[in-house]
């Protein structure tokens, strides 16, 4: 025999809908475990409070609370329903959050991380797009050392970072954003007027003050040529390495926008280096698992603007080729022939 339901009349026609803000009392009330504490919390009628909640029950077709003489206790449904209404009322606020977002200017905190051999450089122009892009959102800057970055990122600390060659990990979203040459930095007149560039001979045999990270990077590049740099001292700190140079001790190797405004000053001589393009990819680093936000993408925004505007100045070019995989470490843009004739330079040096 068919089956056949034919509605009634008022089936099609409910006193009211199922409301929102009812849902959203239900919960609170599960939450405390009392109508009179909660309506007193929300600041509302406790009859209105109650009103709600048998409302509720009536479109649901069943009793969601067993009122006590001290308090309700959740039946069988209402422990069901709790879990559905949650998500609802979670998801209406994130649905509501994100549209605000979108509609209003960005607020609330980012963390942005940088190197301090970027810092300089990078920073003051950040600062004063966000200031004037989102004056209510406020920017919290955190420097450190490629390893240190990577950690902070990773647990979250983060909210985004502009970083030398981070490691390949599915955590993380990785956008090349520029490539900066490497150049030797010595205190002025250090090598005589006559000489404008250090061969890389020259380089590997000179004593050379350096940060860890750096010699990491430019060893990984150095090892195409089957050479090392000769190392006289190593320091986790860019600006004690900035005093001893300007006082006018040793050399050091490393990216021109560490040290720009010394070297415009003439308080420092930066030579590039022959034979080995040796040189940073700097890498905008997000988490994967970050839920993304207006704020954070305002900041991502003003960063890539001044990035491109120091590209423009010639300080930093575009790195080979539209993308870099995760993980990439570049090794020395050079053929294999000037690989060879720089390994004979080296070579014959050391003879």
């Amino acid at each position: 025999m068919p089956f056949c339901y034919r509605l009634r009349q008022n089936d099609w026609e409910r006193s009211e809908p199922m409301e929102l803000r009812s849902i959203e009392y239900f919960v609170q009330v599960a939450d405390e475990g009392c109508i009179t504490r909660t309506a007193d919390k929300i600041g509302i009628a406790q009859p209105a409070l109650t009103r709600h909640i048998k409302r509720l029950e009536a479109e649901l077709g069943t009793q969601l609370l067993m009122r006590l003489p001290r308090g309700v206790r959740l039946t069988t449904s209402g422990r069901d329903f709790l879990d559905h209404a949650r998500a609802i009322v979670l998801e209406v606020s994130r649905a509501s959050e994100h549209v605000r977002s979108k509609a209003q200017a960005p607020r609330g905190k980012v963390v942005m991380g940088t190197s301090p051999t970027l810092a300089p450089l990078l920073l003051p122009g950040c600062v004063a797009r966000a200031r004037q892009q989102c004056p209510t959102l406020t920017l919290k800057v955190i420097e450190g050392f490629s390893p240190q970055l990577l950690d902070t990122l990773l647990t979250g600390r983060l909210d985004l970072a502009v970083m030398t060659n981070p490691p390949r990990s599915t955590a993380l979203a990785l956008t090349p954003l520029c490539s900066e040459p490497l150049v030797v930095l010595s205190p002025p007149g250090a090598r005589g007027s006559t000489r404008h560039a250090f061969s890389l001979a020259e380089l590997c045999g000179t004593p050379l003050i350096v940060t860890v990270g750096l010699r990491t990077l430019v060893e990984q590049q150095l090892a195409a040529f089957g050479v090392g740099l000769r190392v006289e001292a190593e320091m986790d700190s860019v600006e004690a390495i900035r005093r001893l140079l300007i006082s006018g001790i040793g050399m050091t190797i490393m990216p021109v926008s560490a040290f720009h405004e010394e070297i415009r000053a003439g308080q420092l001589a930066a030579y590039p280096i022959e034979d080995a393009n040796l040189h940073r990819i700097l890498i905008l680093a997000r988490p994967v698992a970050e839920a993304r936000s207006a704020a954070i993408d305002e900041i991502e925004h003003i960063v890539r603007a001044e990035m491109a505007g120091l590209l423009q100045a010639g300080i930093f070019r575009m790195p080979a080729g539209d993308t870099i995989a995760p993980g990439h470490r570049p090794a020395s843009a050079m053929t294999r022939n000037s690989k060879r004739r720089a390994r004979s330079r080296v070579s014959a040096a050391g003879r």
